[in-house]
């Protein structure tokens, strides 16, 4: 019965070391192909007293979608300007159909009408939390799947805050 036990504990482990391993391969690829997307961020707290030195986001493509018709889970065209500024088109369930102009970044809607695009947080190192206050833009990698990751914040001349 040991011996059942080891190998069961010893499956599951694999497993779980595999998923973490392909979810990691994931997020690395979309860092390095994705496409970088700057969505102008929303006027918001941004300093979280509780939690230190952390940045709330929100952005200006999830205002203005309190309808009851947008479906739970989908996602959010996007057309860029000639900054590389994300501009919202319409929101959609699936990623097709979109022109060749057009990116989708997958949301989840939260209460109150509001998108959640999954990169609603970002943490800096303790005591930096003024330089981060003049950021325009949070710097998102975007995939042909509508994946996206947070990389960054940029100021209103489209510069990555190091």
């Amino acid at each position: 019965m040991k011996t059942y036990s080891a190998l069961l504990i010893g499956a599951n482990l694999i497993f779980f070391l595999g998923l973490f391993n392909y979810e990691v391969a994931q997020k690395e690829q979309l860092l390095s192909e994705g496409k970088l997307v700057l969505l102008e961020l929303a006027p918001v707290d941004p300093r979280s007293l509780m939690q230190g030195d952390y940045m709330d986001l929100r952005y200006a493509i999830s205002e203005n979608t309190f309808d009851d018709s947008i479906p739970k889970r989908g996602y959010v065209v996007l057309k860029l300007d000639s900054l590389g500024v994300g501009q919202k088109v319409r929101l959609q369930e699936n990623t097709l159909p979109r022109a060749d102009d057009e990116l989708a970044i997958g949301y989840r809607l939260k209460g109150w009408g509001e998108i959640n695009i999954g990169a609603e947080s970002y943490f800096f190192q303790e005591g930096e939390g003024e330089k981060y206050e003049s950021a325009k833009y949070g710097g998102v990698k975007v995939d042909v799947d509508g994946n996206s990751i947070l990389v960054g914040l940029f100021d209103a001349n489209q510069n990555k805050i190091e």
